[in-house]
């Protein structure tokens, strides 16, 4: 089958449909009227294979059974053309989004022989939608809650102020303990923001877990003693050096035992609280870090949601951040983690990485 196509300033010149069917960058099918396929362009054959003779339920989305509300059906039975997003398959597995437009082919005599449907990728539109969406949202979080933490830089400055001026060093000195809370907040805030923005290549050494441990515990020391939170570190000395990225094992211990941490004080059923910090081996190939707390726990809808950005219990006292980067370093090493916890009994949380491979 051919065309003939003319112009202005051109000679006509004739194409063979098929050429140019198979030229066009998207998924062309024409189907009958049980949704059998009769005939696909070049793009399709790429990435669904041979799908003539069979059905495009089964091609698109390996199922078998038709869609609902599709839009080939909706053309055969009122002649209409119709548009719709769907998710399909490619052969590979890959899992993609396209937008979809049936047309009718009509005989001479107007009757539906075939409809045609065009399936054109937008994967990557979609995708930038959504990370124009997200940053968005996260632009307007992330502004909340640093300007959180502003105001109480200014308001621990303040307290600092009349201290000084009042000759009342007591009083300075509590001004003083707020100003180093929130200049932590901020650093501690800043690093996350690092850690789950950048998508920087692990940097692989040898280190110890407990030398990991004992350095990011000794980061809170003062502070649990000032929150008067039993902060206990029970090491394996019988562990390996591992391979790790350690500033990022660091970031992730860190995130954990403020997280606990905060949980202890958010909690005010008991009269005393802790947080421990282990580390040991899971089997004879992984070895884990854990950090248990005997604080607020979670109830089953948290735990689903709690490795979410943004996500917090805390109100506009957390960013949502901390968990995210947790899990993120996790992924990142190839490791997992479990979780022990439920409402009123505090939370356990387990990273199972990989040991060195000696054989």
């Amino acid at each position: 089958m051919s065309f003939t196509m003319t112009g202005n300033d051109m000679p006509a010149k004739s194409y063979d449909i098929h050429r140019v069917l198979d030229s066009i960058p998207c998924y062309i099918s024409i189907q009958d009227s049980s949704l059998r396929i009769i005939y696909t362009n070049q793009a399709f054959k790429k990435d669904f294979g041979e799908g003539v003779g069979k059905l495009c339920h089964n091609v698109y989305k390996n199922i078998s059974f038709r869609c609902e509300d599709c839009p080939v059906q909706k053309t055969f039975e009122d002649g209409q053309e119709y548009y719709s997003e769907e998710t399909v398959q490619l052969m590979t597995g890959e899992i993609c989004q396209v937008f979809v437009q049936s047309s009718p082919m009509k005989n001479k005599n107007g009757n539906i022989e075939a409809v045609i449907e065009i399936l054109t990728n937008i994967t990557t539109l979609k995708k930038t939608q959504t990370e124009l969406s997200v940053l968005g949202q996260s632009i307007a979080f992330l502004s909340h809650a640093i300007k959180n933490i502003l105001e109480g830089l200014q308001g621990g400055a303040y307290v600092v102020d009349e201290g000084i001026k009042d000759n009342d060093m007591e009083l300075a000195g509590k001004g003083w303990n707020i100003v180093k809370k929130n200049i932590f907040d901020i650093t501690d805030f800043a690093q996350n923001i690092l850690f789950s923005s950048k998508d920087r290549p692990l940097n692989y050494q040898h280190a110890h877990p407990n030398k990991l441990a004992e350095d990011t515990i000794r980061l809170f020391k003062d502070r649990a003693l000032s929150l008067d939170i039993s902060l206990v570190f029970e090491p394996d000395t019988s562990l390996p050096l591992v391979l790790v990225d350690a500033a990022s094992i660091k970031r992730m211990l860190n995130n954990l035992i403020w997280n606990a941490m905060e949980a202890c004080m958010n909690d005010l059923a008991l009269k005393s609280y802790s947080v421990i910090v282990r580390t040991g081996f899971y089997d004879d190939r992984h070895f884990k870090f854990e950090v248990e707390d005997n604080g607020m726990g979670m109830d089953e809808n948290t735990k689903k949601n709690i490795f979410e950005e943004f996500f917090s219990t805390k109100g506009s006292k957390g960013t949502g951040l901390g968990l995210a980067v947790v899990e993120k370093i996790i992924n990142k090493h190839g490791g997992r983690i479990e979780i022990d916890s439920s409402t009123g009994q505090g939370a356990l949380f387990r990273i199972i990485l990989r040991l060195p491979d000696h054989s």
